[in-house]
């Protein structure tokens, strides 16, 4: 069995009304060149190379909603993504066991009527969020109480990297160059996301809460040493504004390090063994989750899922761990 915990689709509904709300359609050039994101036909041949026991967990694909609908919009935007998705599980039960929900996250008012919704009526097996909303990060007191409710429903988050071209790489320039907001910023915005989830003190408050960060925790796991001996030991030497010693001290009695390994991660690192090899060493077998990140790849939708297979069997690990990683965290995380 193998459980693609971080496939990325787009119901045809959904994404029909995408197209309605988006004022420029050079936007959806990406997204129509992958026909396996939104035509479902082609994404169930597509998934008959890998067997029949290959199934895939549906997260809705970027752009998050915040960024493509108003606060007036988005809550119908969710709802529809959210119900699409059932339908689908529903109809193809082999191959989508369970589905992600999404949130209007720019509509305060509406995103916690959609959470409960989308668990308790439709049955979704966890939330998705991506690192930023519109901008603001996700330890602001209005993201809290997801947080907490997801904690205490001891179901998962999905942690999604957002960042456009738009955000430059220099202050002299009003752009990103070379996709370098892609390639290098969004793991800088999980690792930037982690880092501010863990010193808030959401992690020593919520010990049970479960994210799983797209992209195998990003550039943390090979920042350890740098985390551990270099920021953690020596956090608030470099300030003399703000006493971060003091406030480490206060909110997070553990060594640094511990509060980033908490966190679960996938394997979507576009074949990269060494990289998975890294992941797997920081977070441990227990907390690494076979996902492709499907159908992003050259091949619109094989590729990243036969190359994350062929990483993840040749690794150094036991039977027993390789089953972890390949289903049993993931139905362990979603109590499937």
């Amino acid at each position: 069995m193998k459980i693609d915990a971080y496939s990325h689709i787009l119901p045809a509904p959904y994404f029909e009304r995408m197209r309605q709300l988006v004022a420029n359609p050079g936007m959806f050039k990406r997204w129509l060149e992958l026909p396996a994101l939104h035509d479902i036909d082609v994404r169930l041949r597509m998934m008959e190379e890998f067997g029949d026991d290959y199934q895939q967990v549906l997260t809705l694909s970027s752009p998050p909603i915040e960024v493509l609908a108003t606060p007036e919009q988005s809550p119908g935007l969710a709802r529809l993504a959210n119900e699409s998705m059932l339908e689908l599980c529903q109809k193809y039960p082999e191959r989508f066991p369970a589905f992600v929900a999404s949130l209007p996250m720019n509509n305060p008012d509406a995103v916690f009527e959609e959470l409960d919704y989308a668990i308790d009526e439709l049955g979704a097996r966890g939330v998705q969020v991506f690192t930023n909303v519109n901008g603001k990060p996700l330890d602001e007191p209005e993201y809290l109480e997801i947080f907490e409710r997801m904690a205490q429903r001891d179901l998962p988050v999905w942690m999604h990297p957002a960042r456009g071209p738009g955000h430059a790489d220099y202050l002299t320039e009003s752009t990103s160059k070379y996709e370098i907001w892609w390639a290098l910023g969004w793991p800088y915005e999980t690792s930037v996301a982690m880092s501010r989830l863990v010193f808030s003190g959401i992690l020593e408050r919520y010990p049970d809460l479960k994210i799983i960060t797209h992209h195998m925790g990003a550039m943390i796991p090979s920042l350890e040493g740098r985390i551990g001996l270099g920021w953690s030991d020596q956090l608030g030497s470099r300030t003399a504004e703000v006493d971060y010693a003091k406030l480490r001290e206060e909110r997070l009695p553990l060594p640094l390090v511990d509060y980033f390994r908490r966190f679960y991660a996938d394997t979507a690192l576009s074949g990269s063994a060494i990289g998975v090899r890294c992941g797997l060493d920081f977070f441990g077998a227990e907390r690494v989750l076979f996902g492709s990140d499907c159908p992003f790849d050259p091949q619109g939708g094989p590729m990243y899922i036969r190359e994350i297979i062929r990483v993840v069997d040749e690794l150094d690990i036991t039977d027993a761990e390789r089953e972890c990683v390949y289903h049993r965290n993931v139905r362990g995380l979603m109590r499937l």
